[in-house]
């Protein structure tokens, strides 16, 4: 099945009970103060959605952003939250295209089978005037046990066993942080690349709020000389917009996408790090 499902699609099933639908907004980098969107998600949600918290459901055992938790912490979650195994489970964000792919990608590398991303997201629902709730959603707890596939992620010696081997390396991050022109969102952490590696900005895949078509997101891997029969890594400064790589790259029907966790948060503060620069 597709990893986008319509808003149609979600009407129909909206009631079923083995659908479940989360909330997976991130507050948009670099806005002050801070949108809260915990607030907005009780403000307005789809009916029976729950929200997938990606800040508190990280590991917060590292300084690094949004990293995985361990299997055990992450199944203890996903019960809480009503998430099940064998479930068909819709994440959406509330607007835009930014974290609700990194949702997705976390819970297809912990096992999860029947993971899609709602397409256009909580604006395109209420453009379709389709309804809306307010309030905390409680659902029973149910068993999730997450599996991680450890072909879905990537560490930092992986990455530099890949750059030695100049695999296929996406980076998500800007064409000025890339380049190293622009300096990093994150104090003391410099710009730059990794060797071999191309530039995807994220935005670039998107038009309107949403992904591009599959003919246009074909065409623009082609012109970034990207094989898509061939394994493929993809990585930002976080580890959340890789997913939005990641994302795109499945429905244009690549099999063997993986994502640098740690990604430039973690590489550019390894001593060790190679890191290039454009002149």
């Amino acid at each position: 099945m597709n990893p986008l499902v319509t808003t149609s699609w979600l009407g129909q099933h909206l009631r079923d009970p083995g659908v479940v639908v989360l909330d997976a907004t991130l507050p948009p980098v670099g806005i002050t103060p801070a949108i809260d969107t915990y607030a907005r998600y009780l403000a307005q949600h789809i009916p029976g959605a729950v929200f997938f918290d990606i800040e508190k459901l990280s590991d917060h055992s590292t300084s690094l952003p949004h990293m995985l938790p361990t299997p055990e912490s992450f199944s203890r979650s996903m019960s809480a939250l009503g998430v099940g195994d064998q479930m068909t489970i819709i994440v959406y964000e509330q607007e835009g295209v930014f974290s609700a792919p990194r949702a997705w990608w976390m819970l297809r590398a912990f096992g999860a089978l029947d993971v899609h991303i709602l397409d256009g997201g909580l604006s395109a629902w209420i453009e379709g005037n389709l309804p809306i709730d307010a309030g905390q959603v409680e659902r029973e707890s149910v068993p999730f046990h997450a599996n991680l596939d450890q072909s879905a992620v990537k560490d930092f010696a992986e990455i530099r066993q890949l750059i030695a081997e100049h695999a296929q390396i996406l980076d998500a991050r800007s064409s000025g942080r890339f380049s190293g022109k622009m300096p990093e969102p994150r104090p003391g952490i410099s710009s730059g690349h990794m060797p071999g590696a191309t530039n995807v900005p994220f935005t670039e895949l998107l038009k309107d709020g949403r992904l591009k078509s599959v003919i246009e997101l074909s065409e623009y891997f082609a012109t970034k000389g990207v094989d898509i029969a061939q394994p493929i890594t993809t990585t930002c400064g976080s580890g959340v917009t890789a997913a939005v790589i990641a994302l795109a790259l499945t429905v244009v029907g690549a099999q063997q996408v993986s994502l640098y966790d740690g990604s430039w948060a973690e590489y550019a503060q390894r001593p060790e790090a190679v890191i290039e620069r454009n002149a």
